[in-house]
């Protein structure tokens, strides 16, 4: 008997607890991913080139430049 009294007196709190657990896990997830996004979007800005000066093949399929 003293198992199913244990099981409902701490039913909510456990419930509690495992939610607790899911938010933390889904905050940390996106904070990951917002700081790798975060890494491409800079990548991103400093690939662009001048706009006055004209794209050559050169500058697309040189590999040594960056």
């Amino acid at each position: 008997m003293g198992i199913h009294y244990d099981y409902k007196s701490t039913r909510g709190m456990k419930a509690m607890e495992k939610q607790a657990k899911r938010e933390r896990k889904l905050a940390e997830r996106k904070a990951k991913r917002q700081a790798k996004e975060g890494v491409k979007k800079e990548a991103d800005i400093n690939m662009i080139s001048d706009v006055t000066k004209p794209i050559t093949l050169d500058d697309l399929t040189n590999p040594d430049k960056k």
